[in-house]
């Protein structure tokens, strides 16, 4: 990153959970992009990156945010290409070059307004998903976030499929809720 006209940028960047949200922006979004090649992947991987930081019990009281927050999404990026690998693009991605994307990193970040959104939209989701019962919040984590089948998380919690399901359904329309309230 270039020192000279970033340093002040990247102090005056919001936080979440320790995390520099300009940093994530700034840095790691053209890191991820580098290795996937394509900005609109980039961007949803870092979003799931701090999706799953929202989502974490271990997250709030991480020693290094930042190291967590790029290890998660190195392995996103992994689990990209392992899923993607067996696809052929049918024209190649020349449109968005890297130079274009990465020649200046303060233009990849949100606004200020935006970061502050962004921030506020993570805080209800993690207070949402906070409040829910802990069997619940577990069974949305092994649903949505490890993507285990119904069968492999009743077995799991030792529960039913049938309990399972009914977890899942109560955190999605809590979430849901929370989306209807932020709109």
């Amino acid at each position: 990153m270039k020192e000279s006209g970033n340093a002040s940028a990247m102090n005056s960047s919001i936080e979440w959970h320790g995390i520099n949200l300009r940093w994530a922006y700034c840095e790691l979004l053209p890191a991820i992009y580098s290795d996937i090649r394509c900005h609109h992947r980039a961007y949803d991987i870092l979003h799931d990156a701090l999706l799953k930081i929202a989502i974490s019990p271990t997250a709030i009281n991480l020693d290094k945010p930042h190291a967590y927050l790029r290890i998660i999404a190195q392995n996103l990026v992994s689990d990209d290409r392992r899923s993607n690998k067996r696809f052929i693009p049918l024209v190649p991605n020349e449109a968005f070059s890297f130079q274009d994307f990465t020649n200046d990193v303060t233009k990849l970040a949100p606004s200020p307004e935006e970061l502050t959104s962004l921030k506020q939209r993570l805080e209800a989701l993690q207070m949402v998903i906070n409040s829910l019962p802990p069997k619940c919040r577990e069974a949305f984590w092994l649903y949505r976030i490890e993507e285990l089948a119904l069968k492999e998380i009743a077995v799991k919690l030792s529960i039913s499929v049938n309990m399972v399901s009914r977890h899942i359904t109560r955190a999605m329309l809590d979430l849901t809720k929370l989306q209807d309230q932020i709109r």
